[in-house]
């Protein structure tokens, strides 16, 4: 929709911007040296990589890559977008060569107060990373990929303890939930609760393309789903709108969180709502609690 890759955030930039870390989930592929991993093949997404920079340019210091697009042009196309971070300012997380590199959090240092980020994908689709093989960190759950994997959520919950060793605090972005719905799934609840017992100070989700409700937890904000944010679903109302999560961050954790709705406007660029358009998303976030 935009030839210059930098403008489709610009309308966010200055909240983006104004926050001293950034975060977000890159839900595509940054290249196509594959075959389309998706049915029908239209659900298989990829970027040119030089939406690196316009992210960069908007502020973005993290990426997640754990959700059921990253593999979407096959392992190749994996490796390649893995490799398109090299000279990025950005650092990604959630995916990886292998199930190490998966894990590995990123880490961003702000005036003495450090933040680390992990994200997994409940989802599907993208290979789960294992020893040598390339992927997602992967927590098999409901409604899409089984029952819940216990040994995968073992997993995750060691490294959330060994980060919150690490760090001030512990920031979790799961891919989780089912779509088209304000409500979150139960096993949301029990696996939020089980990742805050561990040590997480924040749990920020996505997947639903719908905001979803947000929960505290042991004094921990669980925000089920922030809805979409770039995303060319012009189906619906609740598919065009999503909101910032901005967190106040010490070295005791996170102290507060505030939401900024916005909406999509025709070319998939999200702006700022103020008045009965911002009141209409938070109700939707509170309808979903």
């Amino acid at each position: 929709m935009h030839p210059d890759p930098t403008a489709t955030l610009r309308g966010l930039q200055p909240l983006l911007r104004r926050a001293d870390v950034t975060v977000g989930n890159l839900e595509s592929t940054l290249s196509t040296r594959g075959l389309p991993q998706q049915d029908p093949v239209g659900d298989s997404f990829a970027a040119d990589p030089g939406v690196l920079r316009g992210l960069a340019a908007a502020g973005f210091d993290a990426l997640s890559l754990a959700n059921n697009h990253t593999g979407d042009f096959g392992e190749r196309a994996l490796r390649d977008t893995l490799a398109e971070f090299d000279d990025s300012e950005i650092s990604p997380f959630g995916a990886g060569l292998d199930l190490a590199q998966a894990t590995a959090p990123a880490i961003v240092e702000r005036g003495g107060v450090s933040i680390g980020f992990l994200g997994f994908n409940a989802i599907g689709e993208t290979p789960p990373a294992g020893p040598g093989r390339p992927g997602a960190l992967s927590v098999n759950m409901p409604p899409r990929t089984g029952p819940l994997d216990r040994d995968d959520l073992a997993h995750l919950l060691r490294a959330i303890r060994r980060l919150d060793g690490r760090v001030d605090a512990v920031v979790v972005l799961p891919h989780w939930g089912d779509q088209y719905t304000h409500v979150p799934e139960p096993i949301q609840r029990t696996v939020g609760r089980r990742l805050v017992e561990a040590g997480a100070d924040l749990v920020v989700g996505g997947h639903p393309h719908w905001v979803q409700g947000v929960e505290r937890y042991r004094g921990v904000t669980i925000a089920h789903s922030l809805g979409n944010a770039v995303f060319d679903m012009d189906f619906s109302e609740q598919t065009m709108e999503g909101i910032v999560l901005t967190a106040s961050v010490s070295a005791d954790g996170v102290d507060d969180i505030e939401l900024a709705p916005y909406r999509m406007d025709a070319s998939f660029t999200p702006r700022l709502v103020k008045g009965a358009s911002a009141r209409a998303i938070l109700a939707d976030v509170r309808s979903g609690r």
